[in-house]
């Protein structure tokens, strides 16, 4: 599942580049860009192609994933995701969290932040959202503008389940990203790493025009 969306997701966002015929979404989100709205069509493809798998074939049946993924435009930074592997961004001194965790803990939290407690920690890794366990997927999005030092991390939840955000902060901060990805992954397994622990780390060194931005997409899927 996981090979199937980051391969769809991606084939289908490098044909913009490529200045070929592409479909679109037909009833596209006027409030987004024309960029992020490439990217959730691509989010629904790669949906869409893990379910019908899933469908067609005995084996297949139940599987899903997560998408995290990452749209850098001229002028913005657009982060997608269905599930629960996180982003983060590191801007100017602080760390926020540009993705929506799709669990049952998070979601119960954001209506009812004193009766979470009655959850026990089973309900933190029960997903709400993933991908090609449904034919339609609802990913969240959001859309920033981006500047040089801004710094991009992508992991799943591997890593924040024993390393917090603000450890994360401060690792990125001192060390290059490849570095920064290795120090990261050590401090998980070191802490126990009982399970799937991936990172990515991106730094923008350079931008368009002064508002900031540069084109590139990345994206990565995390089981």
């Amino acid at each position: 599942a996981s090979g199937m969306v980051v391969e769809t997701l991606w084939e289908y966002i490098k044909r913009f580049d490529d200045e070929t015929e592409v479909e679109e979404f037909e009833d596209p989100d006027t409030s987004l860009s024309k960029e992020a709205n490439r990217l959730l069509s691509g989010i629904y493809l790669a949906n869409k192609s893990v379910f019908q798998a899933a469908q067609g074939k005995e084996a297949y049946q139940g599987m899903g994933s997560t998408v995290s993924s990452v749209y850098f435009t001229a002028n913005t930074l657009i982060a997608a995701n269905v599930g629960d592997s996180p982003i983060y961004l590191v801007h100017d001194g602080s760390i926020e969290q540009l993705s929506v965790p799709h669990t049952v803990l998070a979601e119960q939290a954001a209506l009812d932040p004193e009766g979470v407690q009655q959850l026990g920690g089973e309900f933190k890794h029960m997903l709400t959202r993933a991908m090609g366990v449904e034919e339609t997927v609802k990913a969240d999005i959001s859309e920033i503008q981006c500047f040089k030092g801004d710094i991009l991390v992508i992991s799943s939840d591997g890593l924040t389940e024993t390393v917090d955000k603000e450890e994360i902060h401060d690792v990125v901060k001192k060390e290059r990203p490849d570095k920064a990805c290795r120090t990261l992954v050590n401090m998980a397994n070191e802490r126990g790493g009982e399970d799937n622990i991936t990172v990515i780390v991106l730094k923008v060194k350079k931008t368009i025009s002064k508002s900031g931005g540069f084109f590139r997409f990345l994206s990565k899927l995390f089981r």
